[in-house]
């Protein structure tokens, strides 16, 4: 990554101290992460877990082709986009973290993990981080805990994320449910997240973020956190069918259509996925291999027969009403 010229803002913030935060971001956040770089993607990620409420919007931090950060332990956010900031500005991530540390005073406290777009990783664990604490870094990664049940936490987790396969999101997963398998946090399970963020900055954050995910409250969150995984998969190709749609390429839509319900049950998207098979099938004259679907629609809401109807004013089924009248009788069909 080419250096460049920090700015005079940034610098200003950095000749200063860290302020403390006021009492109510100075949070306690006891936890499990992992900072990763996946090596043939460039994608980048965090994934965090917590006995502590809602911790998606505290630890992890990330920004396409630039970086990745966890912030916890006694945690000061701040960490997280002056992290990032450091690193747009072309500092590596150990640069980054090692100017953050300096100008804390409450580092001790800390517990910090980096990753840049260029595969450096830097770690910091405070020593008043409440035991058992520790961090391990690898090639491209890093993970990091405090207040776990026993030092082979984080341990169990890099051994997970080395040995796992498939996508960024996959491997985080598994060093998370390796950290619970552990034992992980002394207190037990409340919250968790997930970040994935693309390799290369397309100015479309909508498109950059590939994952997003947030579990606030719950008593598996890692769990649910797989369950959400497993459904953005499934949003993603509804979402690429749209794109194909509005494209005028019903054919690709139809196949982004048709994997997104080889990924969740029907329930899972409330009949949202077989519902687009169905109406896609029907708008290129494929009429009785429609039905089967929109019937697996309707069976989940009994109001997917009235969007039916409204389709053809958008162009998105023919306005036939001989064609609209057949499809919404077979559907609503005891």
């Amino acid at each position: 990554m080419p250096t460049r010229a920090m700015p005079t803002l940034l610098l200003l913030v950095l000749c200063a101290p860290l302020q403390a935060e006021p009492a109510d971001w100075r949070r306690p956040v006891a936890t499990y992460s992992i900072v990763a770089r996946d090596s043939s993607t460039g994608e980048l990620g965090v994934a965090v877990q917590s006995h502590w409420f809602s911790v998606g919007p505290i630890v992890p931090w990330a920004r396409a082709g630039i970086g990745a950060v966890a912030t916890q332990s006694l945690v000061d956010p701040a960490y997280g986009p002056l992290g990032l900031e450091l690193m747009a500005s072309g500092r590596s991530a150990s640069q980054a973290l090692i100017a953050l540390l300096a100008a804390d005073a409450d580092r001790e406290v800390r517990q910090v993990a980096m990753i840049d777009a260029n595969g450096d990783v830097a770690a910091h664990t405070g020593h008043l981080a409440i035991i058992a604490a520790g961090h391990s870094m690898g090639d491209q990664y890093s993970v990091q805990a405090n207040l776990m049940d026993r030092e082979t936490v984080w341990p169990a987790m890099a051994q997970a994320y080395e040995a796992s396969t498939g996508d960024l999101a996959e491997r985080l997963l598994a060093a998370l449910e390796a950290a619970e398998a552990e034992g992980g946090d002394v207190r037990g399970r409340q919250s968790a997240a997930l970040l994935v963020v693309s390799g290369q900055d397309t100015g479309r954050p909508w498109v950059d973020r590939r994952f997003d995910l947030r579990v606030e409250d719950h008593p598996t969150p890692v769990a649910e956190l797989r369950r959400l995984v497993q459904l953005a998969r499934a949003y993603h190709k509804l979402n690429e069918g749209d794109e194909w749609i509005t494209a005028g390429d019903m054919d690709a839509a139809m196949t982004a259509y048709s994997q997104a319900i080889e990924l969740v049950a029907d329930e899972a998207t409330g009949g949202e996925a077989p519902f687009w098979v169905g109406a896609t099938l029907a708008s290129i004259d494929r009429v009785e291999e429609a039905i089967p679907y929109l019937r697996r629609a309707q069976a989940q809401h009994d109001r997917w027969a009235d969007l039916i109807r409204r389709l053809p004013a958008s162009g998105l089924l023919p306005d036939d009403d001989a064609l609209i009248d057949h499809l919404v009788e077979q559907m609503v069909e005891d």
